[in-house]
This record gives structure tokens, C-alpha cells and sequence, in this order.
């Protein structure tokens, strides 16, 4: 089967989203353009990344090339439904256009060959599946911004370990398996 490349050059929209309860939430990430939806699952750690990243890149353009950076846009946009993933995200790329004043986002999809920095961007008819995006500075800090408010939307951190707490509690490993309230 042939490769498939998703390319949104001007998206309405790039949003992460999750589907079901903190705690067990599966992550997406899609792109929409009128009619036209793409969706590929992720993991949560992968949906930080990429906002970290992005906002580095941000940080870096604005330095370098002396950007402008407008308001962030705080509109919660939901997952276009239903959700049907092309794929599971492997590599994530970034990479900033400079003719074109975009930051182009690369997922590509898992694979069992090695994935080298040639492999992103790559139009080649071999390789993983793909979903590029082309995105203002504006559209690339709305994106991290609303990622960032997904994942921290998740299950409260302990105060001793930082792992996710369920409703019921957790076995703590600071604690060495016992309850605070346990004597004994």
C-alpha cells in the first residue's frame, strides 16, 4: 500500500483533544479544513512535547527573525467527531518555513524501519504515513496553549511522587506501600 501524506496548508483548525475520563482518556491530534478531517492518536507525553517544543521554537523565531506574536486565541475548539485515527503517531517533526512565515508540524505514523531527520519532510512514495500542518506563529501558540490546558485537564498529581492520583487514592511509592493513616 502506497504512502499517504496529509497536507493542510492554511487549516481552519490544529487542535489536541481527548475522548473519556481523566485517567483513561485516549489523546488525538487533528487538523481540519472545511470539510476535510484528519485525525492520528497519540499519547498524552507525546501531546506535551509537542507544546513544549512548539513554544521553543516560538521563543526562537520571535528571537531570531524578530516576529510579532498576537493575542493568543483561548477558544476551546472539540474534536470534530466521530474520531477515527489514521494512525498512531511515531516521529514528531517541527521545522519553521521562512518564505512562508509557517511552522510546519510533521507526525508520522509508527514504524518498524528506522526513522532518520531525512525521513521527515520527505515526499517519497515509501516511508510512514504523515500529517503536515503549516501554521502561523498565532495558530502554532493558540495550539500549545490549548495543549497545554488538555493535558493538565487530567488527574490531579500526588504531592509526594507527582504521579496521577485516581478518585480512590494510589499506592504512593514515597510512602513505601503504606497509608498515611496506617500505624503499625
Amino acid at each position: 500500500m502506497d504512502r499517504q501524506v496529509f497536507i493542510f496548508r492554511s487549516p481552519d483548525r490544529f487542535l489536541a483533544g481527548t475522548v473519556g475520563q481523566p485517567g483513561d482518556r485516549e489523546f488525538y491530534l487533528q487538523a481540519v479544513d472545511g470539510s476535510r478531517v484528519v485525525s492520528v492518536s497519540c499519547e498524552k507525553q507525546q501531546v506535551a512535547v509537542l507544546a513544549d517544543k512548539l513554544g521553543s521554537l516560538i521563543g526562537e523565531v520571535v528571537r531570531r527573525f524578530g516576529e510579532k506574536l498576537p493575542a493568543i486565541d483561548t477558544t476551546e475548539p472539540a474534536l470534530e467527531t466521530p474520531v477515527d485515527p489514521e494512525f498512531r503517531v511515531g516521529t514528531m517533526g517541527l521545522a519553521w518555513d521562512g518564505e512562508g512565515s509557517r511552522i510546519v508540524v510533521e507526525l508520522l505514523a509508527i514504524t518498524e524501519a528506522d526513522v532518520t531527520e531525512e525521513s521527515v519532510l520527505d515526499d517519497s512514495a515509501d516511508g510512514p504515513d504523515a500529517l503536515r500542518v503549516f501554521l502561523s506563529l498565532n495558530e502554532a501558540q493558540s495550539f500549545a496553549a490549548q495543549a497545554e490546558r488538555i493535558i493538565s485537564a487530567g488527574r490531579p498529581p500526588c504531592p509526594l511522587c507527582s504521579n496521577p492520583l485516581n478518585p480512590d487514592g494510589h499506592i504512593c511509592p514515597r510512602l513505601n506501600g503504606y497509608h498515611r493513616g496506617d500505624r503499625g
